[in-house]
């Protein structure tokens, strides 16, 4: 087989952009914001994933880059109250889970309706599981999460959506009977895109 002849000014090239892009794939075309944006066969959400929270926000963007959540749905659904996808709850908890994150509590993120954080389970350290994540449904937010559990994102459009999630037929575990999969993907969105939702970029 011919061999390929790679000049040095090619290796240059390749690698300046291997060191533009970040594990969590290239960085954000100019003038764009990345986003999630979660599909369902019950519509599509669309996530804000805040920058304060760097740790959980590139934790979440690489397992979806990966496709980690192509194997997971929502999982645990309960009308005024949460929306919860990724890796379902387990007897024996997140222990021994390789998608724990240590805690990143931010005074100015409260769980208000549309509130998008990290599941974990009763560990004393608060510890995130990464895999997991739930969305806010109650009206009038959840104030006893606050500082329990980390909040990395929000919904910013497509609440309507999470409102057929929550409504769905579920068994005794609050998991859909109808499962409701998970198509998870980091996309670039505008400013004006964004806040046509009527959400505001944080500053």
């Amino acid at each position: 087989m011919p061999t390929i002849q790679t000049s040095p000014m090619i290796i240059r090239k390749l690698l300046l952009a291997f060191l533009l892009c970040t594990s969590s794939g290239c960085a954000s075309l100019s003038g764009t914001y990345q986003v999630a944006r979660i599909s369902t066969r019950l519509g599509d959400l669309y996530v804000w994933l805040y920058e304060e929270v760097p740790v959980h926000r590139e934790y979440f963007i690489n397992l979806t880059n990966s496709r980690y959540f192509d194997d997971f749905s929502f999982n645990r659904v309960i009308e005024g109250f949460v929306a919860q996808g990724g890796c379902p709850d387990t007897p024996e908890g997140f222990a021994y889970s390789i998608h724990l994150l240590q805690p990143e509590f931010r005074p100015q993120l409260r769980h208000a309706y549309g509130t998008f954080a990290a599941g974990r389970d009763n560990n004393p350290g608060k510890l995130s599981a990464g895999c997991q994540f739930y969305v806010v449904h109650a009206a009038n937010g959840i104030a006893r999460l606050d500082d329990n559990y980390t909040i990395y994102g929000f919904v910013f459009s497509g609440m309507e959506v999470v409102d057929k999630i929550v409504a769905v037929e579920t068994d005794e575990s609050d998991e859909p009977l109808e499962i409701i999969n998970l198509d998870i993907d980091i996309i670039n969105m505008t400013p004006a895109e964004i806040e046509a939702s009527g959400f505001r970029i944080p500053e």
